[in-house]
């Protein structure tokens, strides 16, 4: 019989757990991000206190009463961000962050960004396998200093994906590859 599972809004209790599902699947990054931006732990305690804080929600997968995948959702403005997206690396490829961002998707009516490491390029092919889109250069600049508070180096070694909500708002952020061809 399969394990019992549930995605369920995470409580302050649940802290520890995030961060250790956070720090475990964020060494995926380690050699790929530049070197200056990685710290151990990848997100101390006091970093997810100020997500939080922050008003960024975390939603977990939990397989057999144990959290083994963690995502959240920040709504800043018109939009809704998603988060601090990782999933336990013994699990992973078993659909889970699948699940933890269709979930998502389907609370808010918001068009929804997300943000990555341009070197994360297995992030980036996750975002895209659910049909969000990198937007254009210039646009990623511009989104990341409005609906994000990250250091101008972040900035600049990140990526920025749109859903379709955000695309048929903003038709032109789309990276000229992904724009329409006119003939």
């Amino acid at each position: 019989m399969p394990p019992m599972v549930t995605l369920r809004r995470c409580q302050p209790g649940d802290s520890a757990a995030i961060l250790a599902i956070v720090n475990d699947a964020a060494e995926a990054y380690r050699g790929h991000i530049p070197a200056d931006r990685w710290h151990e732990p990848y997100m101390p305690a006091d970093e997810l206190e100020r997500e939080l804080a922050a008003g960024v929600e975390f939603w977990g997968y939990e397989e057999a009463g144990a959290l083994v995948g963690v995502m959240g959702v920040q709504d800043v403005r018109d939009v809704a961000l998603i988060r601090h997206a990782y999933v336990a690396t013994a699990l992973r490829g078993r659909g889970i962050g699948a699940r933890l961002l269709g979930h998502l998707l389907a609370q808010t009516t918001r068009p929804v960004l997300v943000g990555t490491w341009a070197a994360a390029t297995w992030a980036v092919r996750f975002y895209e396998r659910h049909g969000f889109r990198l937007v254009a250069p210039a646009e990623k600049e511009r989104l990341l200093r409005a609906y994000w508070t990250i250091p101008d180096r972040q900035i600049d070694t990140s990526v920025v994906l749109a859903d379709a909500r955000w695309r048929r708002l903003h038709p032109s952020s789309d990276t000229p590859r992904q724009q329409e061809d006119p003939s």
